[in-house]
């Protein structure tokens, strides 16, 4: 990104952010949606390296890959869109790519904005994620957006509001408010990841009705997963009553 560069170290407001995690450490921001989904898939992912396409991951892919498009920077007036941006967090141990970051400028006394240099003022920043479907409040991606925020409020030194989800079937965003709850769960979500990575164990199936639409139903399988579990159990559960019988 040679033309537009942040310049964090001149916001007397920016906060000493702790480095909690190395470089080798961070994990994808990506599986936060998937954690807050489903912990056995985020370990198939993470863990087992298991992934599987469906009509929804397609449909992802191409609306990310439509949104990064050939130019990084593009500039309309009195904003710049940046695409394919490379996002991290030391604090929270999250790497990944946004969509898109727009920087809105602003009025120089919003000491909430970022400064960029060889663009005078402060600049808003705004992060849109892209996603297929329909309009819809799913906290998955709410989180996922969160933490793109909390990544670019570490990377520029400023306060990242509010963002956006863009889903492609009506063709209309979302806005997302980043209120505390929400920075709350975020931040929970990133500790409940690094958590399930270091333990190195993927959790036991369970079915949900939302199991349908996962793009790894069939490497997961949990309506056998379960049922073998049960069937596992009532073995046990007779064994113990037989030896409570024999005992008496």
């Amino acid at each position: 990104m040679s033309e537009v560069e942040f310049c964090s170290s001149s916001i007397d407001t920016a906060e000493k952010v702790p480095r909690q995690f190395s470089e080798s450490d961070l994990l994808p921001i990506s599986r936060l949606a998937d954690i807050e989904f489903c912990e056995r898939r985020a370990a198939l992912h993470l863990i087992e390296m298991a992934w599987e396409d469906n009509v929804h991951t397609a449909g992802g892919t191409i609306m990310h890959d439509r949104a990064h498009g050939d130019e990084a920077l593009e500039k309309r007036g009195v904003t710049v869109i940046l695409r394919g941006l490379l996002l991290r967090s030391l604090r929270y141990g999250l790497a990944g790519k946004a969509d898109v970051v727009e920087l809105h400028r602003t009025d120089d006394s919003d000491v909430s904005g970022a400064f960029i240099h060889g663009h005078q003022g402060r600049w808003r920043v705004y992060p849109v994620e892209y996603k297929p479907g329909r309009l819809q409040q799913q906290m998955s991606f709410q989180i996922q957006l969160c933490a793109q925020a909390l990544c670019l409020e570490e990377m520029m030194g400023c306060v990242v509001p509010e963002g956006a989800i863009y889903y492609g079937k009506p063709h209309r965003r979302l806005a997302i408010v980043f209120d505390e709850t929400l920075r709350a769960k975020t931040r929970e979500a990133a500790r409940r990841l690094h958590e399930l990575v270091a333990s190195g164990k993927t959790p036991q199936a369970r079915y949900e009705k939302k199991c349908d639409s996962c793009s790894l139903l069939e490497v997961c399988m949990p309506k056998v997963s379960g049922a073998r579990r049960s069937v596992q159990r009532y073995v046990a559960d007779a064994l113990a009553w037989h030896c409570d019988e024999s005992r008496k």
